[in-house]
């Protein structure tokens, strides 16, 4: 039998750290944790999230694992949801999930706010047996950069963080991240080459992210291509998310990247600004809109 790119884990939280008043640090313990493969960068998993009264015993095993999720009743579905790996420590058995902490309307909102240790919860995380690309990391760097500028709202700085720990040291560049207070600027790891700017939100989202990013792009990328025509993407309706990547015909090569990453409006705003204003490759710029305001996430 081959092997699954993810494997699904009965886990425990052993611990719950507050990192910041934005951000808090939840590890997890598993006796199959040490199968996990430590990808780093921006890895995504999937946590099922406990139901009242079931807890996650409700949730289906086997490979064939998702169909039979979807096919639950509602009241025995548990909430499924993306976060990005912040560590793995495969000979301890752990893995540590940051989190933000945005009060508790919504079922993941719900369950950090009263997370303890002991809670119960099911992991879906790459296999560390699987030989191909199990997907689900989206920092994908040309050949050749030597500049990124990684910029997002609260949602996108574990990925950030993660990415800032496994960039290379002779690589340079900006953090731009959008917050809710100018603490959290303690979650972003510091890298020699790397200038971290934390701004606080102000009454409009995503103004404060836009305009520091217009002040740091420039100084990143030497334009000496047309601009691109973008098409429109209806951030109410369709998902905002472009990854470029290298494929059998083409090796894409550049000396800077952009990582943008958080509510939809604003990262096709920034998108639209470094491709279409600035005339940036579009080939060295990743964009995904990981949620949209007023718009609550799918079960």
């Amino acid at each position: 039998m081959s092997e699954s790119p993810y494997l699904l884990h009965h886990v425990r939280v052993t611990e719950v750290q507050d990192l910041s008043p934005t951000f808090a640090r939840i590890t997890v313990s598993g006796p199959l944790l040490d199968r996990v493969k430590p990808t780093g960068r921006d890895q995504r998993i999937k946590i099922f999230l406990p139901l009242p009264d079931v807890g996650v015993t409700t949730v289906p095993t086997g490979e064939d694992w998702y169909a039979a999720w979807r096919g639950l009743p509602d009241e025995h579905r548990n909430p499924m949801r993306t976060y990005t790996v912040r560590a793995v420590r495969p000979s301890e058995r752990e893995l540590d999930l940051d989190v933000v902490r945005h009060g508790p309307s919504g079922p993941a909102g719900a369950w950090i706010e009263r997370a303890r240790p002991g809670d119960e919860l099911v992991v879906c995380a790459p296999n560390l047996s699987y030989e191909g690309d199990a997907g689900g990391i989206d920092f994908d760097p040309p050949r050749g950069v030597r500049r990124v500028l990684l910029a997002g709202d609260e949602t996108a700085v574990p990925a950030i963080a993660s990415i800032l720990e496994t960039l290379p040291d002779d690589v340079g560049g900006h953090v731009v991240v959008e917050v809710p207070c100018v603490e959290d600027l303690e979650v972003i790891p510091t890298h020699a080459g790397v200038e971290r700017r934390v701004v606080v939100r102000g009454a409009v989202r995503g103004a404060a992210l836009v305009d520091a990013v217009r002040e740091v792009a420039p100084g990143l990328v030497a334009v000496t291509r047309p601009v691109a025509d973008l098409d429109d993407v209806d951030v109410d309706a369709d998902l905002l998310w472009e990854v470029p990547r290298d494929d059998a015909s083409s090796v894409r090569t550049a000396e800077a990247y952009a990582w943008l990453a958080g509510e939809a409006a604003v990262i096709k705003s920034l998108r639209r600004y470094l491709v279409s204003e600035l005339g940036w490759d579009r080939t060295a710029v990743a964009f995904m809109g990981y949620w949209r305001e007023g718009r609550a996430e799918a079960n």
